[in-house]
């Protein structure tokens, strides 16, 4: 079946778009509304102003150029709910209010987050403009995804592209709205991975892209072997990722590294560092009389010579360190031999910190291709690990975690507990609505003292003991004890802690905490980087070992901590976005819907509290003399400047649109505004200002289109009385919706005219064909059936003829009113027939000049010869066309012989030109202006079957439909079972989390007070309707409504558009989708 785009007709609604509008809001209600979104292929729906992405597991169809362009510009309100949509508001926000912005999305671990960061610096690096040295900086920008992706992803056992650390993107703007500069911060990466990894897990992409896709030269150089040889990826047993292909990605890195700017030779040591790492981690030592022996040392040459260094340092470097001791005044320093374990710890701290200051020095190399010395207007994208739960989680979970519960504070803070606080202050009536605040378990974790946090007693831990084996941490577990142990949202247990998180209670394993946050490099080490022969490795470790370090040493969890409070400032001074990302499931497969993850996201995210604030309160509100400059063209009083006090300027903008007053409330120095009301009054009249605007310009092109189409027949032949006054469209086809027909044109070819026109052959049987005009020739497609393969008794398009300009020697017309028009070409003639030979004739002439450097030569006789194709052993042959006078308007036919003779009544005279005034649309009156050829302002009114990705807004009907629409029958898909998993070890850490203490917070919180009673509706008066058929408005000034929705009845009007009120919106509708009752 064919496939079309997913704008396409007959596509059923599926739920609601905002959940704003559901008629319950019960976390039943939200629970089955995206689950019904998601099996029919809408992965996007709205909470007012937020986003939920619920992750499809599968490429979707609508990421292309062509939504691109439909959601630049549009209101929310418009388009079906898209990540476009958001972005595009972001953009224009900046630009209008000149206002910084932000995006936070957030969600669980592979639920979705870093696909959505790339289709928002997709879609911004497409609508903004700019020239050659900007479409450089969008070229880093793009091209960092894949270079960051490749060094800081890895698979995990919740997601084959899980990102091991966060980072959030600045995208750096001119006045102009150009992307100029850009700006990275990234955020602990998870070094551990490096050394070791969970069963079905791997190390970063990039091991595993260099050792498929590297060359036999860069193989022999590092001395690539395959992945199961070596220590620091054979742990896990997993090489390979479902649907990534390593290779290819590999290609992709380096040529990333090269559109950044990094300088070849500096590419080559990054692959010998990496390199370097993978042999380092073949060293292994034994014990020898207490002391650690490097087992074998031939493998030590290798890792050496790839990062610069001796082979017998770094054997030496491994097995002792250089301890300062301090006695009576005097320090000296003493070598210590290491045992096995800690010549082990030694051997991965070094390949830990050669990997991070790598990454460091990749996002360094990003920030510098793309940094402005001075900033004007940013967006910024965060895109940060998400929440997780392994089966064993350490240090790395727990600062993952950290943050994840920060970003949610922020979300809850913003959206819930500021909006609601600002009422207060600015005097707004308001009844309240409780929910659960998780600032309770980041106190938890970060409180400095009374009682101090998690990482408070972590640090103090790591300052009084050597953070070296179990000692310390079982030091750490009981503090946290005696500190913490009472707090309703910990728990102790023998092997660590529990953490009742917003999204779930986490047991973390306390082997390895303190180590790890006390992250320090030992001298001796970076000593030894120094010494490489490699500039490049030195600049890495640029320490100055001399200066004597008497403060405590930067912590792991103190530098997290100050990172996460730096990003929330930031985020703060930003007009926040959100994009709330939900997993539906744990099997990475489309179309899987697990009931209770679903609703436990839903729970935890507090969806349900976020949609009832929502729609109790105004969701816009924007500061007097803002609002004012942004709004104040609607009012020759406000435009350019109004004179008087701002509150009364803002209330003349609300009376000029006729704003309800229960719509509204004016705070002490803020308007507080419905969104809706916002986006569909003022947006709606800001664009009709727009649109008049553009309208005018159109209608002078397409005035002057015609005055020069209505000189070539001036005085040569006869027009009809409907088409001459009608306005050019172009394309007839709407060939935007029908990619079977564009699959012949190349991939950005414009096309000036696209129209079905009647063909006539050597017997002068007509057919149809499909004729668009491009600037690069004219196409004719036909269609045929498929006579063998799968396909076989499927009708297909086909590429009928193509006519290259420099093939076509003429064109031949009668001195009637007729529509025909011959081509002729250098091996054989078309006859065509077009209601909009006009268009299409002045359109062709202006491209064969172009493309010829001549006219076309046209000439105008009632009797016209055509040359015919030859077939087989017949010769080709001419054929006549001969056009007589008759009666009426439509042009009869009569075949005898080789003779085809025409006849038709008098039309317009010669002489007669377009009026200045544009007359209504019109089909041109001729023998093809059927209903079954019905055309709605240019497109055509072709039905098509839903495709099996249904995503969709149904393409707008003509005014008013011939025919009612087919009523639509069940699409919905059938779900798919959930394969069952391998079972490989417990894996019951990937089932639901136990909701723990902030659950029973949580349902506390929003079950104190019930949600407020629904306002009565009013009670009808005059006539109602009640539709037979769904209507989905394409206007502004259009109403929508499903099958069986009754509503009230204002004005019939003959022309079939009548006037109807659906909750309290009044507006246009197809008379014929209704009856009256």
């Amino acid at each position: 079946m064919a496939k079309y785009h997913w704008q396409s007709q007959n596509v059923k609604q599926s739920g609601v778009d905002d959940m704003v509008l559901l008629s319950k809001i019960t976390e039943d209600a939200i629970v089955d509304n995206l689950k019904k979104r998601y099996m029919d292929d809408y992965i996007f729906t709205y909470i007012g102003p937020v986003l939920i992405s619920v992750n499809p597991f599968k490429q979707m169809p609508y990421f292309t150029d062509r939504e691109i362009e439909m959601y630049q510009g549009a209101a929310q309100y418009e388009n079906p709910p898209h990540i476009y949509a958001l972005s595009d508001n972001m953009y224009r926000n900046m630009m209008i209010d000149a206002e910084n912005q932000c995006v936070i999305i957030s969600g669980e671990s592979g639920a979705g987050k870093t696909v959505a960061a790339k289709y928002i610096m997709g879609y911004i690096s497409k609508v903004s403009g700019g020239g050659s040295k900007v479409q450089h900086v969008k070229d880093i920008i793009l091209q960092s995804n894949p270079l960051l992706e490749a060094f800081g992803n890895a698979k995990t056992v919740r997601n084959n592209n899980s990102s091991r650390f966060g980072k959030y993107f600045e995208i750096q703007f001119s006045r102009g709205g150009e992307p100029d500069g850009g700006k990275i911060s990234n955020f602990l990466l998870e070094k551990s991975r490096v050394v070791s990894q969970n069963e079905n897990e791997r190390n970063f992409h990039i091991y595993y892209q260099m050792i498929e896709g590297a060359n036999d030269q860069q193989k022999e150089s590092l001395g690539i072997m395959t992945p199961d040889y070596y220590c620091y990826l054979n742990q896990s047993g997993t090489y390979k990722v479902d649907g990534t292909n390593d290779s290819k990605d590999f290609q992709e890195t380096m040529e990333a590294m090269q559109v950044i700017g990094i300088p070849g030779d500096h590419q080559t040591q990054v692959l010998q560092i990496v390199g370097g790492i993978l042999h380092l981690g073949n060293i292994s030592f034994i014990e020898a009389g207490n002391y650690g022996k490097v087992e074998s040392t031939d493998l030590l040459a290798f890792p050496a010579y790839l990062l610069g260094i001796d082979p017998s340092r770094l054997q030496d470097k491994l097995t002792s360190r250089k301890m300062e001791s301090k006695w009576a005044g005097k320090s000296e320093s003493i070598n210590v031999t290491l045992n096995q374990e800690q010549a082990t710890y030694t051997r991965d701290a070094l390949a830990k910190a050669l990997y991070a200051r790598l990454f460091d020095y990749l996002v360094e190399a990003i920030n510098k291709a793309i940094q402005k010395p001075h900033e004007e207007f940013s967006i910024g994208v965060l895109d940060i690990y998400g929440f997780e739960i392994f089966q064993r989680n350490g240090f790395e979970q727990f600062c993952i975690n950290f943050v994840n519960e920060k970003l949610q504070q922020i979300f809850i803070e913003l959206t819930l507990k500021a909006e609601q606080e600002e009422y207060v202050q600015e005097g707004i009536k308001w009844t309240p609505i409780e929910y659960f605040n998780n600032k309770i378990v980041c106190d938890l974790i970060e409180n400095k003292l009374n009682p101090p946090g998690i990482m408070s007693v972590l640090d103090d831990v790591c300052a009084t003991m050597h953070a070296k084996g179990e000692g310390a941490d079982g030091t750490l577990l009981q503090k946290l004890q005696a500190a913490v142990g009472v707090h309703e949202h910990f728990n102790s247990w023998n092997s660590g802690f529990v953490v009742h998180h917003y999204a779930g209670k986490v047991s973390y394993d306390i082997v390895g905490f303190c180590e790890r946050n006390r992250d320090v490099l030992f001298p001796d080490l970076i000593e030894l980087m120094q010494s490489s022969e490699y500039t490049f490795i030195r600049g890495l470790f640029p320490e100055n070992l001399n200066t004597d370090k008497k403060s405590r040493p930067t912590t792991a969890s103190s530098k997290i901590k100050k990172q996460a409070n730096d990003l929330v400032n930031t985020l703060m001074k930003c007009t926040p976005h959100y994009i709330r990302c939900i997993k539906p499931n744990e099997t990475k497969r489309p179309k899987d819907w697990e009931e209770s993850r679903g609703r436990h996201q839903v729970e935890y995210l507090g969806l349900r509290e976020n949609i009832r604030v929502r729609r109790a309160g105004f969701a816009y509100r924007r500061l007097f003399n803002k609002f004012l400059n942004r709004y104040a063209i609607l009012t020759a009083e406000t435009w350019p400047c109004w004179r008087g006090p701002e509150q009364q300027g803002v209330l003349h903008l609300l009376r000029s649109v006729n704003m309800d007053t229960d719509q509204y409330q004016m705070g002490r120095s803020k308007l507080f505004l419905l969104e809706e009301m916002r986006e569909r009054k003022f947006d709606t009249f800001a664009r009709i200002i727009q649109k008049s605007w553009r309208k005018y310009i159109a209608r002078k092109k397409y005035e002057q289109m015609r005055e020069e189409a209505s000189d070539i027949l001036y005085n040569s032949k006869e027009r009809r009385k409907n088409s001459i006054n009608r306005n050019f469209v172009g394309d007839y086809l709407g060939l935007e919706q029908r990619p079977e027909l564009r699959q012949f044109l190349a991939k950005r070819e414009r096309v000036d005219f696209a129209d079905s026109v009647n063909k006539f052959d050597r017997r002068f049987k007509s057919i149809k064909r499909d004729l668009i005009l491009t600037p690069k020739g004219i196409y004719l497609i036909g269609r045929e059936k498929v006579k063998k393969g799968p396909e076989k008794g499927q009708i297909k398009e086909v590429l009928k003829r193509k006519l290259e300009f420099g093939s076509l020697s003429g064109i031949s017309l009668s001195t009637r009113q007729d529509d025909f028009f011959i081509l002729h070409e250098s091996q054989y003639d078309s006859l065509l027939e077009s209601n909009f030979k006009t268009e299409f004739l002045s359109l062709l002439l202006k491209r064969y000049e172009e493309a010829i450097k001549r006219k076309l030569s046209i000439s105008f006789t009632d009797r016209l010869e055509f040359r015919v194709k030859k077939e087989g052993w017949g010769g080709g042959g001419s054929r006549v066309v001969v056009f007589q006078r008759g009666q009426g308007d439509v042009a009869e036919l009569k075949a005898g012989g080789k003779t085809l003779s025409i006849t038709v009544g008098d039309g317009l005279p010669k002489s007669s030109k377009p009026s200045r005034k544009s007359a209504p649309q019109s089909r041109g009156g001729g023998r093809n202006n059927a209903a079954s050829r019905a055309h709605q302002n240019g497109a055509a009114n072709f039905y098509k079957q839903p495709s099996d990705t249904a995503y969709s807004s149904p393409h707008k009907q003509g005014r008013p439909p011939s025919t009612a629409p087919p009523k639509l029958g069940s699409q919905r898909a059938p779900r798919v079972p959930a394969h069952s998993q391998n079972n490989q070890g417990n894996l019951d850490f990937l089932n639901v989390p136990d909701q723990g203490m902030s659950g029973k917070q949580r349902k506390r919180s929003i079950s104190q007070r019930p949600p407020p009673a629904p306002k009565p509706q009013p009670q009808p008066k005059g006539p109602r309707c009640r539709a037979i058929y769904q209507y989905i408005g394409q206007d502004t000034d259009e109403i929508s409504f499903d099958v069986n929705d009754v509503f009230d009845l204002i004005k019939e009007d003959p022309s079939g558009w009548w006037t109807g009120r659906v909750q309290g919106k009044e507006g246009l509708f197809p008379g014929n989708y209704v009856e009256k009752i």
